[in-house]
C-alpha cells in the first residue's frame, strides 16, 4: 500500500465509487470506513471528487432540481440530504406503525364486539331453549289430563297447564323459529369473530415486524461500539462528520 502513489489511490476509489454494478460499488459507508483505517486513507477518501460522484449516485432527485450550495463541500452536502433523507425515513416508518397501531386497536375493538354478542346469543340461547323445554313439558301436561292417572299427578299436571297464560302450540311454533334464528346468528358471530381474530393477528405480526430491530437488545454490541467511538477520538475532528451515517 505505502509502494503506491496517492494519484493511483485516488484513481481506484473513484473508479470503486462509480462503478455501474450497484452491488460492488463503493458507496458512503466504505469511504467512511476507509478513512477510519489509516490517515492516508482517511485524507483519501475525503476527497471532493469522490463525494462529488456519490451525490448523484445516492440522491438523483435533488441534484437533478439544484439549489444554491455555494462555498458547500461535497462531504458536507452529502451529510446534509442524507440526514434529511433519514428524517423523512424515519417519519415515513413512524407513520407506518401508526397506521398498523390504528388497525391493531380496530380489530381488537372488533374482536371484543363480537365477543360480547357471542355471549349475549349464547345467553339468549339458553333462555330459549328453557323456555321451549317448560312449554314442551306443559304441552305433555295437556295430553296427559286426557288420559286416567292418580289424582296427585293429575293435580300437578293441571297445576302447569293452568300456570301457562299463552297459546303453546303458536308459542312453541315462535320460539322453535327463533332458535334457529339465534343459531345461524350465532354461527354468523363465530365465523365473524375468528375472521377480525385473524386480521388482528396479521396487523399485530406487521406491527411487529415494523418494530423489530436485531441489535434493539443485544448489549454486547451495543458496548462493542461504544469502545470503537471511544478510540475513534484519536482522530481529527473531520474523520467523525460521517460517523453516525457508517452506522446508520
Amino acid at each position: 500500500m505505502a509502494d503506491l502513489p496517492d494519484e493511483l489511490w485516488t484513481k481506484i476509489l473513484e473508479n470503486g465509487v462509480e462503478n455501474p454494478n450497484s452491488n460492488t460499488r463503493l458507496s458512503f459507508k466504505d469511504l467512511c470506513r476507509l478513512s477510519l483505517s489509516s490517515r492516508r486513507l482517511h485524507r483519501l477518501s475525503n476527497d471532493p471528487s469522490l463525494w462529488s460522484s456519490l451525490l448523484p449516485l445516492d440522491f438523483p432527485s435533488r441534484v437533478s432540481n439544484p439549489t444554491n450550495h455555494i462555498n458547500i463541500s461535497p462531504k458536507l452536502l452529502y451529510q446534509t440530504w442524507f440526514e434529511k433523507e433519514k428524517e423523512r425515513r424515519i417519519a415515513a416508518e413512524k407513520r407506518a406503525v401508526m397506521r398498523v397501531e390504528s388497525r391493531v386497536a380496530e380489530h381488537s375493538i372488533r374482536v371484543d364486539m363480537f365477543r360480547r354478542r357471542i355471549v349475549d346469543e349464547g345467553r339468549k340461547i339458553t333462555g330459549v331453549v328453557a323456555e321451549l323445554n317448560d312449554l314442551r313439558k306443559v304441552r305433555q301436561a295437556t295430553v296427559a289430563l286426557n288420559v286416567w292417572q292418580p289424582e296427585v299427578i293429575r293435580g300437578r299436571q293441571k297445576q302447569l297447564v293452568e300456570q301457562c297464560a299463552v297459546p303453546v302450540e303458536s308459542r312453541l311454533n315462535a320460539l322453535e323459529m327463533e332458535l334457529k334464528l339465534c343459531k345461524q346468528q350465532m354461527m354468523d358471530f363465530q365465523k365473524a369473530y375468528r375472521a377480525e381474530q385473524r386480521r388482528l393477528e396479521d396487523a399485530k405480526e406487521q406491527l411487529a415486524s415494523l418494530k423489530y430491530h436485531p441489535l434493539q437488545n443485544h448489549s454486547i454490541i451495543k458496548s462493542t461500539v461504544v469502545d470503537h467511538n471511544t478510540k475513534r477520538k484519536k482522530f481529527k475532528r473531520s474523520s467523525d462528520d460521517f460517523e453516525r451515517l457508517s452506522e446508520a
